[in-house]
């Protein structure tokens, strides 16, 4: 039996241009040109014409195209904190994927402050002061930021607010993982595991930031609906500090010997690990993380991490940049909020989420090896664990705590 030709890929669709939609309208391409970029001389009944039909062939501007065409050069100052490292890198690798398309043209500057509401209103007020054309922001405390949003907006200088929100200013969107289904999706994970109940704890950065808040809320409410039998016994503001969480952590389980469950609505995981590990709880307590890294991986795939809930960084960042992006060369106005939805990540699918994370894989390698072949996470004391949970972020000790 012979075998035929081989077979070839079909070649990607071509994508849908001008031309396309003054030829299925019978107008001219001008025509579709002022109707898609607003200018004058359309009338309106023809417009709405234009813009149906473009929607129904799956039309979508080459904006890249258009801004290098224009020579225009836009400036975006991105405000991140440096802490805790392998998140906030992570979006700012999103950032640059969907900067790069338009470079050079489009100048993408990273400025770091050390963590959310540490320093970011000097820069917010810098990048007011040196030309800046856009701002993404992680606002840390949005009252402190509001009367420089405002003015950003009086200078025509439109503001995308990225993981946390500043929802009372006149930002132009904001764009995270949806908080209260995060802690939502937590809550039920949680009360799935544990059917018998019993007391369980939230770990936070600082619940005056909406994104924190809004996890806690989601977190109740999934344990109002699904484990009536859980009581959330402790809410513990570790305020994304190393040394904090996991002091905190076992002055919990002290206090609390009969503690069921932990979910950590933040990346400062690695600390409330160690902290159970230190006190031999592993196991004993279920455990819910969030968000992905190469640290963490070891100890999803031991099952010391029942679940993490992973945000996408890379993807809220390249969201933030297309958004404003597209704000500032055509006008196109982003909705308020959007919103990307949080996936839960377990043993069972984990391989599957770090083939897709080509970003975080470089780091897994480096911690697997330091853990070695054996089937358990680093432990207190050791090299792994003496650098650090946040993959070489320093180490603070803020005076003050609170539950």
């Amino acid at each position: 039996m012979q075998s035929g030709p081989p077979r070839t890929s079909p070649e990607p669709p071509r994508p849908v241009g001008i031309k396309d939609i003054a030829r299925a309208l019978g107008v001219s391409i001008g025509t579709v040109d002022r109707a898609l970029h607003a200018k004058p001389g359309v009338n309106s009944m023809t417009k709405a014409r234009v813009l149906r039909m473009a929607e129904s062939l799956g039309y979508r501007p080459n904006l890249a195209a258009r801004h290098l065409k224009s020579r225009k050069v836009f400036r975006i100052s991105v405000h991140l904190p440096r802490e805790i490292a392998f998140f906030w890198d992570s979006l700012r690798e999103g950032i640059r994927e969907a900067a790069a398309p338009f470079a050079p043209t489009l100048q993408v500057e990273f400025r770091s402050y050390p963590s959310l509401g540490e320093g970011d209103v000097d820069l917010f007020r810098q990048a007011l002061d040196d030309g800046t054309t856009g701002i993404i922001v992680a606002p840390g405390d949005p009252a402190s930021l509001k009367p420089w949003i405002r003015k950003a907006a009086k200078k025509s200088i439109p503001v995308a607010c990225v993981v946390t929100d500043a929802p009372d200013t006149q930002r132009l969107t904001s764009v995270s993982a949806d908080p209260f289904t995060v802690g939502a999706v937590a809550g039920e994970f949680l009360s799935r595991c544990l059917p018998g109940g019993g007391p369980v704890a939230f770990f936070t950065g600082w619940l005056h930031t909406q994104d924190h808040a809004e996890k806690l809320h989601g977190f109740e409410s999934s344990l109002e609906t699904f484990g009536p039998r859980l009581s959330l016994s402790t809410i513990v503001e570790a305020h994304d500090d190393e040394q904090e969480g996991y002091r905190r952590t076992i002055q919990l389980l002290k206090a609390q010997p009969g503690l069921k469950g932990i979910f950590v609505s933040t990346v400062n995981s690695l600390p409330v690990l160690r902290a159970l590990q230190q006190q031999r709880k592993l196991g004993s307590v279920v455990v819910v993380t969030t968000d992905l890294f190469p640290k963490l991986v070891p100890w999803i795939r031991h099952g010391s991490v029942a679940a993490t809930v992973y945000q996408r960084p890379v993807s809220q960042g390249r969201i933030a940049l297309q958004a404003l992006y597209r704000f500032l060369v055509d006008g196109t106005c982003p909705p308020q909020r959007m919103k990307v939805v949080p996936h839960l990540v377990m043993r069972s699918n984990l391989a599957l989420f770090l083939e897709r994370l080509p970003v975080d894989q470089e780091g897994l390698d480096h911690a697997t090896i330091a853990i070695g072949p054996v089937a358990e996470p680093p432990r207190v004391g050791s090299p792994v664990s003496a650098k650090g949970a946040a993959g070489g972020a320093r180490r603070r000790v803020k005076p003050g705590t609170r539950s």
